[in-house]
């Protein structure tokens, strides 16, 4: 007989859930976004890659993520994925979504998250800090279309940027300062 793959597990911090219960209903974008900043904060201080997101329906938190890479060795556990990935899985388990479905991130998408936009549900999306904001401090966002947010909304995704930039650009400096490890690069031909 063949032996079953293990499963793979990312294990959530704790915080995730704290730091979500805590807010509560969130009634303006700032604030929204205010809490994918603060779950990148507290990721941050905990060790962790300097990105958060929130996926929302309306007021209402349907799950929150953190970038989880260092964590989990896993490459794809970016902080949008891991939102999206809990999302789902409390939608499935019952949870009502009471109208469309957003993401608020701590930073823009890199290529990896563009992608799995498309096909998430989600129908808006709200980012802080840019991707240049990534990349001034060591990230490799990766190739996405010029015009990533024309295709998104294309699709029947809404697009904001910058709100709240200026707080998720400090979260993204100290990670720096703090000589938080720069993953996911590699030099082109390696």
């Amino acid at each position: 007989m063949s032996q079953q793959p293990a499963p793979i597990v990312i294990p959530m911090p704790s915080f995730i859930d704290e730091l979500v219960t805590r807010a509560g209903a969130l009634d303006d974008e700032p604030a929204r976004v205010g809490l994918a900043i603060a779950l990148s904060q507290e990721n941050v201080e905990r060790g962790g890659g300097p990105f958060g997101a929130v996926v929302m329906a309306g007021s209402h938190v349907i799950a929150g993520g953190v970038n989880l890479v260092l964590a989990s060795g896993l490459s794809i556990a970016h902080a949008e994925i891991v939102a999206l990935m809990r999302a789902q899985q409390a939608l499935q388990s019952g949870v009502t979504a009471l109208g469309p479905l957003a993401l608020y991130t701590s930073t823009e998408p890199c290529c990896q998250c563009f992608g799995a936009l498309v096909w998430s549900g989600i129908t808006r999306l709200v980012c802080a800090a840019t991707t240049r904001d990534a990349e001034e401090i060591g990230f490799d966002e990766g190739p996405k279309p010029a015009s990533w947010t024309e295709e998104l909304e294309r699709r029947g995704i809404s697009v904001q940027l910058g709100v709240s930039g200026a707080q998720a650009r400090e979260v993204l400096r100290e990670y720096a300062r703090r000589g938080g490890e720069i993953y996911g690069s590699r030099p082109p031909g390696s």
